[in-house]
């Protein structure tokens, strides 16, 4: 297998996570009605100390022009990380951390906090015109940072959203597509981790066990660690 280069669809200036700097960062790719679109966190736009956008292709040497998905209400926040899953045949969720200065009146780089938001949407190119929510679970703190949602048909009529955040060990599972009062924490023998990554196990051939979730991770943010990989089961 060979590969070829083909085209850029954002470019920024080095990695730099001061608001004013001009980096594009977290791509995260989905393939939707023969587009494939790139969502992104762009911090080139002077509105905004980074917002999030997307572009799409068909051929994928040219790409359309940007979109944004999320944008703060002032300057200073910095929604950032989407990821995209489709949790209903008409029905996608988008989860991003929603980065805010600890200090509004004097916002620094490394004083802000990030809890996880996320909307919903018909399609997965308009998640612009749905309301921002917060990730609010039923019970202990507002998970925070590098949040990565995925989808499991196990669960009930409708499925269990996952998320997993940077500083929980718990996942956040909804099973009611996505009611903002129907978050709770799933306890997980799976150690927290940066982006900790999520993959439903479904597929063709002999079912497996109903709920199963091959997890894989890293260290948290600021931290070293060992790469882990684990399955958790969400039951039937």
């Amino acid at each position: 297998m060979t590969w070829q280069f083909l085209s850029t669809v954002a470019q920024g200036g080095p990695p730099d996570t001061t608001n004013g700097a001009t980096p594009v960062w977290e791509p995260f790719l989905l393939l939707h009605q023969d587009n494939l679109v790139c969502y992104y966190s762009d911090q080139r736009d002077p509105d905004f100390g980074q917002k999030l956008a997307h572009q799409t292709s068909r051929d994928l040497r040219t790409w359309g022009p940007v979109v944004n998905d999320a944008t703060g209400t002032t300057y200073a926040n910095r929604p950032g990380m989407t990821t995209i899953a489709q949790i209903r045949g008409d029905l996608w969720i988008m989860t991003y951390e929603y980065g805010v200065p600890d200090d509004p009146e004097n916002p620094q780089r490394d004083d802000y906090s990030y809890p996880i938001h996320y909307r919903l949407a018909r399609d997965p190119e308009s998640f612009r015109f749905s309301q921002d929510m917060a990730l609010v679970p039923s019970t202990g703190a507002v998970p925070n940072g590098a949040p990565v949602v995925s989808w499991s048909p196990s669960g009930g009529k409708n499925g269990t959203i996952i998320v997993t955040d940077n500083d929980d060990q718990d996942f956040m599972i909804n099973r009611a597509l996505g009611d903002p009062g129907a978050w709770t924490r799933f306890s997980s023998p799976m150690p927290a981790g940066y982006s900790r990554y999520t993959i439903p196990l479904v597929g063709p051939g002999r079912p497996p066990e109903p709920g199963l979730v091959f997890v894989i991770t890293g260290a948290q943010y600021g931290k070293s660690g060992p790469v882990e990989a684990g399955i958790i089961s969400l039951g039937a």
